[in-house]
């Protein structure tokens, strides 16, 4: 099998040892697109290590066709189409990954749109929810809301009724949010948000991938009984907590990674997915956003774009074949 090395001369596609048979309960999948998010960049930088017993290869999610299947597996056969969401290993033409964690690609739905689902739509049930525990007609706040995961929230969200209030960086990405059906929208170059969000009447949840100075404008915004949910650090590991106003707002504070979830979760996960998102994703109810593409080969560059924050939805690696 051939995967992505980081080297000190940047990301190079290379031939790497081949996986071990499936375990009874794993599938091997040969992949034909793998889907960048920023928990790489990190990981690459040294700042998000795998968990124990993971692949150190680059990837999170990825899309393919079943290579085979372990001995406890009955759902899933040779030549099947499917997503998956994984610990790690995706930048590569083959990747062992539990079968819970899998799902057939949605009818109508290509490989390619496919591979824009497992992670952030995973992160968006978990933290909405799950960790929220969200009901419907609960208000969202949501930051960097044209982002892979952002996309997939105001989908989700609205699919469940709940109303979202979006920022982002551009007023074109903020015109992608509300076609997709964001209530209220602010960029965040305008300055403070806290008196639009008031305005829009406050938020329940705030889904948080910013962390830093963010936190305290937060909580200006919650409504009693409201909850933060932290799931990044793009403004830094430390903020100032008002803890009289959490205390008498009764508000929550919850740090959230999909990554170390065990097994178990992550299939909780993707049954909810499979019965709520698969068939409004065939509906064409929730649509996959795909920013750019790029070849595997190419992956340098692709998370360059990344990391220019100018990428509105996912970026996708296609693999070769053969």
């Amino acid at each position: 099998m051939d995967a992505i090395a980081v080297t000190d001369n940047g990301l190079r596609w290379q031939p790497h040892p081949d996986l071990p048979a499936p375990s009874a309960d794993e599938v091997r999948i040969r992949v034909r697109w793998a889907g960048m998010n920023r928990a790489d960049l990190m990981q690459r930088t040294g700042h998000y290590p795998p968990p124990p017993g993971a692949s150190e290869i680059l990837g999170l999610e990825v899309s393919g066709t079943v290579a085979d299947v372990g001995d406890s597996i009955t759902h899933l056969k040779p030549g099947d189409e499917v997503c998956a969401l994984l610990t790690g290993g995706g930048y590569a033409s083959q990747v062992l990954v539990p079968a819970v964690q899998v799902l057939p690609v949605p009818p109508g739905l290509s490989l390619e749109q496919a591979a824009a689902l497992p992670e952030v739509f995973a992160t968006a049930w978990l933290n909405l929810y799950m960790e929220a525990a969200l009901k419907p007609g609960e208000r969202i706040l949501l930051h960097a809301a044209a982002s892979g995961v952002g996309t997939a929230v105001i989908q989700l969200a609205r699919a469940m009724g709940n109303p979202v209030f979006a920022t982002a960086g551009s007023d074109d990405k903020l015109a992608v949010c509300r076609r997709l059906g964001a209530d209220g929208t602010w960029n965040r170059h305008k300055g403070d948000f806290s008196e639009a969000v008031r305005e829009w009447g406050g938020a329940d949840m705030v889904l948080d991938p910013v962390g830093g100075d963010y936190i305290a404008r937060d909580q200006k915004v919650l409504n009693t009984g409201g909850r933060i949910v932290l799931i990044g650090l793009m403004g830094g590991r430390h903020a100032e907590v008002d803890l009289g106003v959490m205390l008498m707002k009764r508000q929550r504070l919850i740090g959230s990674t999909l990554r170390a979830q065990p097994v178990a979760v992550k299939g909780e996960i993707m049954d909810a997915l499979y019965e709520t998102v698969w068939p409004r994703l065939s509906a064409g109810e929730i649509v996959p956003v795909i920013d750019r593409t790029w070849p595997i080969v190419e992956a340098d560059e692709a998370m360059a774009w990344l990391q220019s924050n100018r990428s509105t939805g996912k970026i996708l690696l296609s693999v070769p074949q053969g």
